[in-house]
């Protein structure tokens, strides 16, 4: 009889609701009260300067850097205590209310669907000619400028969003979720929600810009860290999916290291060796032209049907590690019980 702990139980039920609802608009997020916090602390040390009229670090570059430390570790690793201690309390309620809560918590950490959503909203205005709209549309999901972008570059932003969100957004959260969910009850969801305090973290105060530069160091590091294994082990899951992991991975070897993140080239490269196009390029953000090194070879031109089969691959590498993890978590589990029968004293849990 098979037999599976409620962490993999949590971890199917909690694919199944972001595959069926993704992030419904109205609920509240674990990234918004996250968003909250690292904002409420970000106006405390760094203000707004009445003279220039820029926000300016209130303190020296020393004690900025101390309170990156600070803010990095608090988020990180309290947003992973408090989710599991909230977990234990309602699991001391009922078992069931503990999966439930668990399963609706982990399933905000994978947006599978929302990039899959967010990407196709684009495609379907993009598909009726109307290019403003696309442009506006692309806004709610890019950092970029879009106001007078072609509709290849709509097409590129749309696709350099998606490779490099995949990694960001699924496969290194379900990294965690299945790493915890070996290690302890209900790990799973509070690595998983970890894991999105960093990101969180990276994508609000992690820049080399100032005035965040000093404060935002320690959570760019530390978002690098976290996402290097969960990033390469997604590179050689699509290169060999792909068929052809040698081409792929000379291309990412090539190409990938051009870029300043230890990840997010890697990422886009994948994509673009298995898709057979080329990323990078020219971009403006708040008028100022910026340059990403071009990944990929441009055989083919960007179009709808590419998008579409970046976020299958995604889709696919999503369900060959849960499927993986479910396996090995059968296996240990028969393994564990066939010598705890014989009196052999282990016991996998």
């Amino acid at each position: 009889m098979l037999e599976l702990s409620p962490n993999f139980l949590i971890l199917i039920f909690a694919a199944i609701l972001d595959r069926l609802i993704g992030d419904p608009v109205n609920w509240l997020h674990p990234v918004q009260v996250m968003g909250w916090m690292i904002a409420q602390f970000t106006n405390l040390v760094i203000i707004q300067d009445t003279a220039t009229n820029k926000r300016i670090p209130r303190f020296s570059p020393l004690i900025m850097r101390i309170a990156g430390v600070v803010l990095g570790v608090s988020m990180v690793l309290g947003s992973g205590a408090v989710t599991w201690l909230m977990l234990i309390i309602a699991s001391q309620i009922h078992p069931l209310l503990a999966i439930a809560l668990s399963s609706i918590l982990l399933a905000s950490c994978f947006a599978e669907r929302s990039l899959r959503d967010a990407a196709e909203s684009v495609l379907k205005i993009l598909q009726t000619g109307n290019l403003e709209q696309a442009r506006q549309e692309l806004s709610r999901y890019v950092g970029r400028d879009t106001n007078d972008l072609s509709e290849l570059e709509i097409l590129r932003a749309v696709l350099e969003t998606v490779t490099e969100n995949a990694i960001d957004a699924v496969t290194s959260p379900l990294f965690y979720a299945l790493i915890g969910s070996f290690l302890f009850p209900y790990g799973g969801v509070a690595l998983a929600i970890a894991y999105k305090a960093s990101s969180t973290l990276d994508s609000m105060v992690g820049y080399r810009e100032f005035p965040y530069s000093d404060l935002g160091w320690f959570s760019a590091k530390t978002d690098d860290v976290l996402t290097w294994i969960p990033c390469r082990l997604t590179v050689i899951t699509l290169a060999l999916v792909s068929g052809k992991p040698y081409a792929v991975w000379k291309v990412c070897q090539r190409d990938a290291h051009q870029d300043p993140s230890p990840n997010s080239g890697w990422s886009e490269c994948v994509y673009a060796a298995i898709l057979q196009v080329q990323l990078g390029g020219e971009n403006r953000y708040r008028g100022i032209v910026k340059y990403k090194p071009l990944l990929g070879e441009a055989i083919e031109a960007i179009a709808p049907p590419k998008i579409q089969q970046a976020l299958n691959l995604t889709k696919t590498c999503f369900l060959i590690w849960l499927s993986l993890a479910i396996f090995f978590a059968i296996l240990f589990t028969d393994f564990s019980t066939f010598l705890s029968r014989y009196g052999l004293g282990f016991a996998i849990r």
